[in-house]
């Protein structure tokens, strides 16, 4: 029996994979002396840098519910149901699906079961955030300056390859809630010039802390964005500082205030969130079958899920699988470079 893998991780990687080629072969546009045997040595390589990322990522990988230690600042409360990849080895999984990380970069949550989306975690030290502006902020503002810096932001994302992004509209508008001092807001966005019927979404909860701020950035398609925010609010109230780190343990006299308000953690660290989204938007435009249809079966090798545990069928699994999580996963690439891989058949 074929256990199909989560189409979101399938796809997410796919894409990355497919827009990392894309752009390598961009770079070098007077190259055109390329070969299907260059262009499967690219794919191994690319496959084995995916199966490192992998293997280093099941060695780490906790399984809820369970206990995680966020530095020395907060801990997760992980439900059920979720599965938590921490850092370094889930910088090495970002890496290998063409995502820069800095050393704000925590971890990753997946589902543990074929839901479409991940959550990618940070602590972010840069001080007391003064929440007094969140009474007087214009949502129409923020969103105006979101789009100009967006659009900024693409001159640079020229540079590099990638697609520019055109956020257009608020998903959810800023809700900060004073008591808990936790901030929700989600921006659409989508490759500029594509349709709206492609729209990503970034849906970014915060929580407000003595030394700065704990991000959760849950990362899906939009029209699935509704089905998931339960999953974005457990995970932000699972988020919890220890004592001594906690917004109420501000000290005016010691402590360092953060250069920037509220508004400006929408408006303007919300650009560099959008780079993110920059690199998986490939997956939610289904852009990918614009390009590396010649490596297309070798990226298949790539798909390996963070999934919950189901029994093993060693009798029937065939050679070319792999197991995840005690999940036989196919990565023979029989699937098709422009779909996911099919449902289970019975």
């Amino acid at each position: 029996m074929r256990i199909h893998t989560t189409r979101l991780t399938a796809g997410f990687l796919l894409a990355c994979a497919a827009f990392v080629a894309q752009t390598s072969h961009a770079a070098s546009p007077s190259d055109s002396t390329s070969t299907p045997t260059a262009a499967t040595s690219a794919a191994n390589a690319l496959e084995a840098e995916q199966e490192a990322a992998t293997k280093a990522a099941k060695a780490v990988q906790k399984i809820g519910p369970a206990e995680i230690a966020l530095r020395d600042q907060a801990h997760l409360h992980l439900p059920a149901g979720y599965v938590w990849v921490p850092t370094p080895a889930a910088a090495q999984l970002m890496r290998s699906m063409g995502n820069r990380t800095d050393d704000t970069f925590m971890g990753v949550i997946f589902p543990a079961d074929d839901a479409d989306w991940m959550a990618v975690v940070k602590f972010v030290k840069e001080g007391y955030i003064k929440d007094d502006d969140a009474k007087d902020w214009n949502a129409d503002d923020l969103l105006k300056s979101l789009k100009e810096g967006t659009e900024a932001a693409n001159e640079e994302r020229a540079k590099r390859g990638i697609p520019g992004i055109e956020v257009t509209g608020w998903a959810q508008k800023p809700q900060y809630e004073s008591g808990t001092h936790r901030l929700v807001w989600s921006a659409l966005s989508k490759r500029k010039g594509g349709t709206d019927d492609n729209q990503g979404v970034n849906y970014n909860t915060y929580a407000l802390g003595r030394d700065g701020y704990l991000s959760l950035n849950l990362i899906t398609n939009a029209k699935d964005l509704d089905k998931f925010k339960p999953d974005a609010a457990k995970l932000l109230a699972a988020l919890q500082y220890d004592d001594g780190k906690r917004y109420a343990d501000f000290n005016s006299s010691t402590d360092k205030v953060a250069a920037y308000g509220l508004a400006a953690l929408v408006a303007g660290v919300a650009v560099k969130k959008l780079g993110l989204f920059a690199l998986v938007l490939a997956f939610f435009a289904k852009f990918a079958k614009l390009a590396v249809v010649a490596v297309g079966a070798a990226l298949w090798g790539i798909a390996k899920v963070f999934k919950k545990k189901e029994p093993a069928v060693a009798s029937t699994a065939p050679a070319n699988n792999d197991t995840f999580n005690g999940t036989t996963v196919n990565n023979a690439g029989t699937g098709g470079i422009n779909e996911p891989p099919k449902p289970p058949t019975t």
